[in-house]
């Protein structure tokens, strides 16, 4: 059985143009509330994230302590392609939680860290010390967020690692070059 057409197309002619409207099925399940009941889903989000927004700074500690977890298996085991594969998800999390959780700083960090991961042709070859700062910086901006004066130093800081190691990122890549138009790329990453 065929289905019922809807409502016919309607072409109003002038002079030098067609104006032409098409019938919309959706009016019938259009829903009309009255002004007194609108909802603001914007409004509603913004009250629900206040009030999980006392949790953030353990969530971001959770994250920063899955990430030197991490470093220490490859401490210890070296750079399996698990070992990488976790320190670089941990370390992309934290890039992608830290803006929400109130953490900006933390964030540009994890995405300096991730850039070396996914751009350092091997990670054996990355200076150790290069890595552990990122770490470092990452857990140092977690547990101090709290403290007065510490956002323009984490500020800094995260500028500096990630000028690091694009200075890192483009010596070893400079063979590469299918990988420096993604090293000189502005930062994604929301700034404070």
């Amino acid at each position: 059985m065929a289905k019922e057409k809807p409502g016919t197309i309607q072409v109003k002619s002038f002079a030098d143009h067609h104006v032409i409207t098409q019938p919309n099925p959706l009016r019938k399940v259009l829903l009309r509330v009255p002004e007194s009941d609108l909802d603001d889903p914007v409004g509603r989000a913004e009250k629900a994230l206040a009030g999980l927004s006392g949790e953030f700074k353990t969530w971001m500690a959770i994250e920063a302590d899955r990430l030197s977890a991490a470093h220490a298996v490859i401490l210890r085991d070296g750079f399996t392609v698990d070992n990488r594969e976790e320190l670089f998800r941990a370390a992309h999390d934290i890039k992608g939680d830290a803006a929400t959780f109130g953490f900006p700083s933390a964030g540009a960090a994890a995405e300096s860290l991730c850039r070396i991961i996914e751009h350092a042709p091997d990670l054996d070859q990355v200076p150790p010390e290069l890595i552990t700062h990122h770490i470092n910086a990452i857990q140092a901006i977690v547990r101090e967020r709290t403290k007065l004066d510490t956002a323009a130093t984490a500020s800094k800081l995260s500028k500096q690692l990630r000028g690091v190691a694009d200075e890192f990122l483009l010596k070893v890549n400079r063979d590469r070059p299918e990988h420096l138009e993604a090293i000189l790329a502005p930062s994604i990453v929301p700034a404070e």
